[in-house]
C-alpha cells in the first residue's frame, strides 16, 4: 500500500509524468483539503484496470455511501473526483485499489 502524491499545478505549468500505483494506495484527508481532489488514472497496460475508490461518508437517510471507481480501459485514462467527506473519520484516509497494475500511473491534483 503506498501513499499517493499530490501535484500543485502552477499558473506557470507544472510538468508531471506520474507515478506509479499500486494494488492498494491511500490519499490523504490533508491532501484533500476542504475542496477535494483529482484523480487521474492513466492505463498503458494491456488490460482494464477496475478502480475502487472507498467512501466513508453517508447518505441523507444514514445509510453507506456507495464506494467511487470505475473501470479504465487499457490505452486510456480517465479522472475521478474524490471528496473529502470520504475520508474515513478514524484514519484520514481514502483507499484506492486497483485490479491491474502493470503500466499504471496516477496524477493527483489537489482542489483548494
Amino acid at each position: 500500500m503506498g501513499a499517493l502524491s499530490s501535484t500543485t499545478p502552477a499558473r506557470t505549468g507544472t510538468t508531471t509524468s506520474g507515478a506509479a500505483v499500486s494494488a492498494s494506495d491511500t490519499v490523504s484527508r490533508d491532501i484533500l483539503g476542504t475542496n477535494g481532489a483529482y484523480l487521474e488514472v492513466i492505463n498503458g497496460g494491456g488490460s482494464p484496470d477496475t478502480v475502487a475508490i472507498s467512501d466513508a461518508s453517508t447518505t441523507a437517510t444514514g445509510a453507506p455511501a456507495t464506494a467511487g471507481g470505475g473501470s479504465v480501459t487499457n490505452g486510456t485514462s480517465k479522472i475521478f473526483k474524490i471528496l473529502p467527506l470520504q475520508a474515513d473519520p478514524t484514519t484520514g484516509q481514502v483507499t484506492v485499489t486497483h485490479s491491474f497494475t502493470t503500466s499504471v500511473t496516477y496524477k493527483l491534483y489537489p482542489l483548494g
